[in-house]
């Protein structure tokens, strides 16, 4: 296939209408009810246009050198972990057309590698892994003026993800807490809360764990919480992996996405409230389906599979007196040497009766190659004598979602919206990975792996931006009306027809998206959107724009 056919265009200045597209609300397997996105109201026009961008100099491919982004109103600067090298980028976005670097904080003698950067008032902090992944990591503050090192506080195994509270006084640390690769040690997941209301140089730190349900495993299980690591407490089992806080500072929520749930943390107390499970999707409903096989070109379709969200990113807002939760639904495995959920559908065995038409099903051509999870599918809870598969787990939901922060309750799903719309623009070269131009490559496991996600209000309308890690770019929707999402469009400054290693092809691996709101952005009253690449190392800005006349705002 000519890959300049669907060859991807660098934005230099897009201005895109709303479009819609297909989506279902799925609450459970068993939901009945679907809805179909709304079409844009006439005339209401999103201006989407490329700014300045960044790219890490040397050309550092595929190692995390744009990864995750934290933004300083203050001072008009964008702090962008480059993770392998231990770094924190510091960009100054005072014109956001001529973004450069204007320092570094180096963070090369704390530890294995930076995971996470977050900035409130003058001070930067930064999540470092320790050079054993298992063992305690740490939390460094930094002056955001000079960069010089302010204090540290000791927090829990692999801190993933760094987030101050809103009101400034508390930073909580997602600590992921994986096992060795050999599954002999197991650290118990948590989350950090470290008090910096009295300053920085070796603040308190209060864990808030998950041992208080270790006798509850058989329970959250029932509930539809994983957890399944070889011989893992629920402590250990639990992963935490991202922190979205309310605007009161006093809940935040954290995904649990190797688990799939979602668990409720009290910061005052430092402690775990609840843990809520996410339920899977059904693919194969109208408008849920997937493309599952990487030998078929674009063919998206209802297949007999479940899905589970998994979501990575997740984001608190309130409309309406009511708290929602924003979940970019990624997927993830276990997959180490002393354990693996993984498996393809063709080597498993299918169950006659809830596959009557198994031989087929396990051609590669349909659902041979796709990835699904050992752990679930067997009868009676994995107990059914022959011990082959009734149903099939994926991994991830190839979507976002909204849903009530309280329990966690799907209100609205994208459906298949993400492969139908970049299907109909990449044709059989969708779901390309990010680090080559060979499409249909990802179909088989998470598909364009949504990751990244933002939400902000431009002129009083709510908009959510979500970036696909694997075929890169972001989509956005409109979420003013939570009972009717709008697709907006589709931007990825991508071109699949220029080698990735290169270092010409665009911005490759979308890890990090932060909304900068028109009152916090330099660029003259415009709300402004920056992207983290963390495969082509590079950090761009987009402008947003939306004409009020059009809107009431």
């Amino acid at each position: 296939m000519d890959k300049m056919k669907w060859a991807g265009t660098a934005l230099a200045g897009l201005v895109l209408l709303a479009a819609g597209c297909s989506s279902d609300d799925n609450v459970n397997p068993s939901a009945s009810t679907s809805r179909p996105a709304e079409e844009a109201r006439p005339g209401a026009t999103l201006s989407i246009t490329r700014a300045g961008r960044y790219q890490v100099s040397p050309f550092a491919f595929d190692k995390g050198a744009a990864e995750i982004l934290a933004y300083d109103a203050r001072l008009s600067r964008l702090y962008v972990v480059n993770s392998s090298a231990r770094t924190v980028d510091v960009l100054d976005i005072a014109d956001p057309d001529n973004v450069t670097r204007i320092g570094q904080i180096d963070a090369t003698v704390e530890g294995a590698s930076a995971n996470s950067v977050a900035v409130s008032g003058t001070t930067v902090a930064v999540a470092i892994q320790a050079d054993n992944k298992t063992a305690p990591g740490k939390v460094v503050f930094y002056n955001a003026s000079d960069f010089s090192k302010l204090g540290e506080a000791t927090v829990g195994a692999l801190p993933d993800m760094v987030t101050f509270t809103p009101d400034g006084r508390h930073v909580l640390v997602a600590n992921e807490g994986e096992p060795s690769d050999d599954y002999q040690t197991d650290p118990e997941g948590s989350v950090s809360v470290i008090d910096v209301s009295r300053g920085f140089q070796v603040p308190p730190v209060r864990t808030a764990g998950f041992t208080g349900y270790n006798d509850r495993a058989a329970a959250l299980r029932a509930r539809g919480v994983r957890i399944f690591g070889p011989n893992a407490s629920v402590a250990q089992d639990l992963e935490p992996e991202y922190i979205a806080v309310a605007d009161d500072s006093t809940t935040a929520y954290v995904s649990l996405q190797e688990n799939n749930a979602i668990a409720t943390l009290d910061v005052a107390a430092a402690r775990m409230t609840q843990i809520n499970p996410l339920g899977v999707k059904d693919f194969n409903r109208p408008g849920q389906g997937i493309d599952p096989s990487n030998s078929d070109g674009r063919n998206i379709r209802p297949v007999p599979v479940f899905g589970l969200y998994q979501p990575d990113t997740i984001a608190v807002f309130t409309a309406n007196d009511t708290r929602y939760l924003l979940t970019a639904n990624e997927g993830d495995s276990r997959d180490y040497d002393g354990f693996s959920e993984e498996a393809d559908v063709k080597d498993i065995d299918l169950d006659p009766s809830a596959f009557p038409s198994a031989a087929a099903l396990q051609q590669d051509s349909a659902l041979g190659d796709l990835k699904i999870t050992t752990t679930l599918g067997h009868t009676d809870n994995n107990t059914d004598e022959d011990d082959d598969y009734d149903a099939l787990y994926a991994y991830g939901a190839r979507s976002f979602s909204i849903r009530r922060a309280n329990d966690a309750r799907l209100i609205y799903d994208s459906g298949d919206d993400f492969e139908q719309v970049t299907g109909q623009r990449y044709g059989d070269g969708f779901n390309a990975d990010n680090t080559s131009n060979d499409g249909d490559d990802r179909s088989d496991n998470k598909g364009p792996e949504p990751e990244a996600l933002a939400t902000g209000v431009i002129h009083g309308q709510r908009f959510v931006f979500i970036g696909l890690e694997r075929m890169s770019g972001f989509m956005v929707y409109d979420i003013s009306d939570i009972d009717a999402p709008r697709f907006v469009t589709y931007i990825n400054n991508r071109d699949l027809g220029i080698d990735p290693a290169s270092g010409r092809a665009g911005d490759l691996g979308p890890e990090s998206i932060v909304f900068i709101g028109a009152d916090d952005s330099p660029a003259n009253d415009q709300a402004l959107l920056a992207v983290g690449n963390e495969v082509s190392g590079s950090t761009t800005l987009y402008r947003l724009t939306l004409d009020p006349t059009d809107t009431g705002g």
